[in-house]
């Protein structure tokens, strides 16, 4: 059961409940996770503004791989929901591929490079090894893009911070135990 408060409809301020239609079209029905955010309107607007800017750094599939890559290293079970079914419906990944990225890999060379420094880079509280860089980059990633990379992690982290705090109800199907090994 979820540990923080869902506000009543009545108490969610206009501006937050725009965000909610907005997501819940996307949906089809309004997650967990942002109905909670709506108890608190700016924080609500900061992962939104993070998500929405983070769009545009990296392709879909790319940021799709971090997320799931970090929410398996980082245990967050309603994160795991959510992005396997964005990445499965919205995001055109398989799931032989959203397993694979989970376990920190891919059946894209690059992705799995992407996939195995976002989990070092969760595991090694950003204290990645030369090697580590010297990997990512071999798979053909740019220092800027690197920079990405890890702040699409760290937003990742937040969501999963939030939601492993809240023990989140999973209103999104939940996904199997998926192998950490990559």
């Amino acid at each position: 059961m979820s540990r923080l408060s869902v506000p009543p409809p009545d108490d969610v301020t206009d501006g937050a409940q725009g965000v909610l239609d907005t997501i819940g079209a996307q949906f089809g029905f309004v997650p967990n996770m942002f109905a909670t955010l709506a108890s608190n309107p700016t924080v609500l607007d900061v992962v939104m503004t993070l998500q929405g800017s983070l769009s545009r750094v990296l392709d879909a599939k790319t940021r799709h791989t971090i997320a799931l890559a970090v929410s398996q290293a980082n245990g967050c079970d309603y994160c795991l929901a959510v992005h396997t079914y964005v990445s499965s419906k919205f995001g055109g990944m398989s799931s032989d591929d959203i397993d694979l990225a989970r376990a920190g890999s891919s059946v894209d060379p690059k992705r799995a490079a992407v996939a195995r420094f976002a989990q070092q880079v969760v595991e090694s509280r950003g204290q990645v090894s030369d090697a580590d860089l010297a990997a990512v980059r071999g798979a053909g990633y740019t220092d800027p893009q690197i920079l990405a990379i890890v702040t699409v992690a760290v937003q990742v982290l937040l969501t999963n911070f939030i939601n492993n705090v809240n023990q989140t109800d999973v209103d999104i199907p939940a996904v199997s135990a998926a192998s950490t090994s990559g």
